[in-house]
């Protein structure tokens, strides 16, 4: 309870006032005036509090006796009921006090109550929205110093043993206490500079500790408080592991799907250059012009081998590391030509129509990836529609990008799964069962465009898809991409 002198003064000079009034303006009788200060009395002590209400009531009772009480201008009593009238007034009064500042401080308490209980839903709201973009623990402190309107917070979590702290002040000073808390689940306080430390139990065990400053909680609060820290900190740890075993799901799909893959594209080659060699082997005594065709068939052989290995490697490296892009000028005809020509076997007699006009002279971006990402899109193409249908290669400029869109002529995608398609390993369910494939083409010539600050974008209805890769002319560092003519 709380004593404020200032107070005390007003309620003394409210009495004063209220006494004026009565005795010296309307010239009330003793109960009209008993009553008055009653109802002053009950207001101040609903309003400030009870030594207000207490210092008002000893006040108005000497008054009371000095000015309605005969003889009138005396503290003397001339009538014993009137002695009595004014001990009771007195004893009204304090109780009467002392009942509306508990009345008074019963409401605050429910309103405090009520006010902690929409926080803690407003922070365990808060809990369920934080995002992946930054250490869930950063966030979570955050979002406690702004809903409970603290100056600082730190977190400490044991199984990390790493500090994580908001708020404009910081409470260094207490890291110990705070290990403490974590190791032994004790509680610290101290009500001078307005701080505590609490442990945060998961259970019975202690996983964590929290440190307050700046604001004074009920002891339910805070214990709420870390309840929820607990339950995100294990909700956190659940969506980690969980990532976890997904990534490790994905690489072990991801192994899988390339050995399948590399079985497959490297049975051709392997089959051409074993029978080039067993026909060597058998008939050593040929001709030198047989002898030079099996051995440039095995060449070539090996050479389209040696590719399918790197770019089966490079399929690897993309779907699961940092994309190093090494840009280089290159005319944009020359890498659509060469990409086309080392497809060559799988596009046979498929007519492909390419227009590359003197739009873009050159581009600067890394040729590898750049004829990798266009030999996928191909291959998508290759799968997905007709043989006796047309590929079309075009490449123009549209305002600060370099495009290159590869449009082919089968039944098209679905639009609802049209945003899809760039995920790993997704796979229409139409075709997966007739068309063979990985689900990491799209993916991966995606990824190309986006390290070179571009993108890969699909238009697509029946009879027609068109697969546009885009890189920008301007880097976000302002250096040249693309040359050309607007």
């Amino acid at each position: 309870m709380r004593f404020y002198p200032v107070r005390i003064l007003l309620s003394l000079a409210v009495v004063g006032v209220a006494t004026w009034v009565s005795y010296g303006i309307l010239h009330v009788n003793a109960t009209t005036a008993g009553f008055l200060y009653l109802l002053l009395i009950l207001i101040v002590a609903s309003t400030w509090g009870f030594w207000e209400a207490a210092a008002f009531s000893v006040t108005a009772s000497f008054l009371f006796n000095f000015y309605f009480f005969p003889p009138v201008g005396t503290l003397t009593i001339a009538d014993p009921q009137n002695s009595v009238a004014l001990f009771t007034f007195l004893f009204v009064s304090l109780i009467a006090s002392r009942l509306s500042t508990k009345a008074r401080r019963r409401a605050q308490d429910a309103v405090e109550r009520q006010q902690d209980i929409e926080r803690l839903y407003t922070f365990s709201r808060s809990i369920l929205l934080i995002g992946t973009a930054e250490p869930f623990q950063n966030q979570l402190v955050r979002k406690l110093a702004d809903v409970f309107e603290v100056n600082s917070v730190t977190l400490y979590d044991l199984r990390s043993g790493e500090f994580f702290r908001a708020g404009p002040s910081d409470l260094e000073a207490m890291d110990v206490k705070l290990r403490e808390s974590a190791a032994h689940g004790t509680v610290f306080s101290d009500d001078k500079a307005n701080w505590m430390v609490t442990a945060v139990r998961l259970g019975a065990e202690p996983i964590a500790s929290l440190g307050l400053q700046g604001t004074k909680m009920a002891d339910s609060t805070v214990q709420g408080i870390a309840n929820l820290v607990a339950i995100g900190l294990e909700r956190a740890r659940a969506q980690d592991l969980a990532h976890q075993v997904e990534v490790a799901q994905q690489s072990e799909r991801l192994r899988s799907t390339l050995i399948d893959a590399m079985a497959h594209e490297f049975k051709t080659p392997l089959t051409s250059i074993k029978a080039a060699t067993t026909m060597l082997l058998a008939n050593p005594g040929q001709p030198a012009e047989s002898r030079m065709e099996m051995i440039k068939v095995a060449d070539e052989e090996a050479e389209r081998l040696r590719k399918l290995i790197d770019n089966t490697i490079e399929m690897a490296r993309l779907d699961t590391a940092h994309i190093e892009i090494k840009p280089e000028l290159a005319d944009v005809r020359m890498i659509i030509d060469e990409t086309v020509a080392a497809m060559k076997p799988e596009l046979g007699k498929r007519p492909i129509e390419i227009d590359a006009g003197g739009q873009i002279h050159e581009i600067a971006v890394d040729c590898r990836l750049i004829k990798l990402a266009i030999k996928q899109l191909l291959d998508n193409a290759l799968k997905y529609s007709p043989e006796d249908t047309p590929l079309r290669i075009r490449a123009h400029r549209v305002a600060d990008d370099a495009v290159i869109e590869i449009t082919d002529y089968g039944n098209g995608i679905p639009a609802q799964e049209q945003h899809r398609i760039f995920d790993r390993f997704y796979r229409s369910p139409s075709v997966q069962q007739q068309i063979p494939g990985s689900g990491l083409g799209l993916t991966i010539a995606r990824s190309i465009a986006r390290a070179h600050q571009g993108d890969l974008m699909v238009t697509s209805r029946s009879g027609e898809t068109t697969f546009r890769l885009t890189v920008p002319i301007l880097n976000k560092g302002g250096r040249t991409w693309a040359q050309g003519a607007s």
